[in-house]
């Protein structure tokens, strides 16, 4: 199933007016509520985790953890967190076009607060993903399990909108099978990892470009724009720029927007035939039967024969059928002849050409292929 939107009027304006893919210096409620309303396809979000740490961390060998301890990810006070999140979450709605989405990532500390605002704000989750890692840090303390997954959560703008998924797109990810909610990627390590000047972490959190991957491509469409407004190595506008979508970053820490920006400035964009996906049935365009006899790809009082050949019924100017003593649209007249509920008629149905039986489908997809060309 793919669920796609057709862009409003006055998107094309508000779209001008936007600073897509650049990197925005500051606070990220301050700069998103700067940017024009309705102006925004997705936003991934990867807030602060408000980690609680208590001291340094060590290893058994009391080597010491690079862990998150930025002044970034400190917060006085439950309360205060809350009242972070309903900010930064009431600008981003503001953001998003009505058939826009989010997807937030966050561990066991902080993502349930996070959840229950996007609640309360009037966002509908549509799932939550369990992002398994393959090869998560082990716990050195022994005190507890070993943390080896973040949970991502995955909301529309409001109850019943629309919204993109482009399901037969991750089924082609996933070797043909139905994408699940469990999803066992990697950390970053090796080359993805970035570093700073000293050799160190770039950045504490950094995520794997697999899982933006997969977000992107499931969630958005070429050209979209995707916000990040904790942007920090620029993870998100990396995939954006490789997927043909335009995105903007928010970021306050200057090393941070540093370590992107060189990291975008070699991203290069796929070509277009690369960045097309597998697209569903649902998503091809609509061709009624009557289009097929209007265009004289078959006339009226031609013969045509099911697939079993046991049955025949003839075209009808309107682009219905007649046969034997039912009538009504190719789907109805082959139900009633063979008693079943329902029946797809354009596969159900063939018609004779140089002694060969032909299905009616091969004519819609002619017309299809037609109508791909004009756009």
């Amino acid at each position: 199933m793919t669920t796609t939107h057709a862009k409003p009027r006055g998107t094309a304006r508000i779209e001008s007016a936007l600073p897509i893919n650049s990197i925005l210096a500051g606070d990220c409620i301050e700069v998103m509520n700067s940017l024009p309303e309705g102006s925004v396809d997705l936003i991934f979000a990867d807030p602060p985790y408000n980690l609680q740490l208590r001291g340094d961390l060590h290893r058994p060998d009391n080597s010491r953890v690079d862990a998150v301890d930025d002044a970034w990810d400190q917060f006085g006070s439950f309360a205060a967190y809350d009242r972070f999140t309903q900010n930064w979450l009431a600008a981003a709605r503001r953001l998003l076009k009505p058939n826009g989405a989010i997807w937030v990532i966050g561990s066991y500390h902080n993502i349930f607060r996070v959840g229950a605002e996007l609640q309360n704000q009037g966002f509908w989750i549509l799932n939550d993903v369990v992002w398994r890692k393959s090869n998560p840090m082990p716990n050195f303390r022994g005190k507890r399990l070993t943390n080896a997954h973040e949970t991502l959560i995955w909301a529309s703008k409001t109850e019943g909108a629309k919204y993109t998924f482009n399901y037969e797109a991750l089924k082609s990810l996933n070797e043909g099978i139905q994408m699940r909610s469990d999803w066992t990627l990697p950390i970053c390590t090796g080359g993805e990892r970035l570093k700073d000047a000293e050799g160190a972490k770039a950045h504490p959190t950094q995520k794997p470009e697999s899982l933006l991957h997969r977000v992107l491509v499931g969630t958005t469409n070429p050209g979209d724009v995707v916000l990040d407004p904790f942007f920090g190595t620029g993870t998100t506008g990396a995939v954006a720029k490789m997927l043909g979508r335009d995105w903007i970053g928010i970021e306050r820490e200057a090393a941070y927007r540093e370590v992107a920006e060189r990291r975008l400035s070699r991203v290069r964009r796929l070509d277009a035939s690369a960045l097309a996906t597998t697209t569903g049935k649902r998503a091809e365009p609509r061709v009624p039967f009557g289009q097929v006899v209007e265009r004289g790809m078959l006339r009226p009082g031609e013969e045509l024969v099911s697939v079993n050949t046991r049955h025949t019924a003839r075209v009808r100017a309107d682009g219905s059928l007649i046969g034997r003593d039912v009538r009504g649209s190719i789907h109805q007249v082959g139900a009633a002849l063979e008693g079943a509920p329902s029946c797809n008629g354009w596969t159900y149905w063939h018609f004779r050409r140089d002694g060969q039986m032909i299905p009616i489908d091969i004519l819609r997809q002619q017309i299809r292929a037609e109508l791909a060309e004009a756009r």
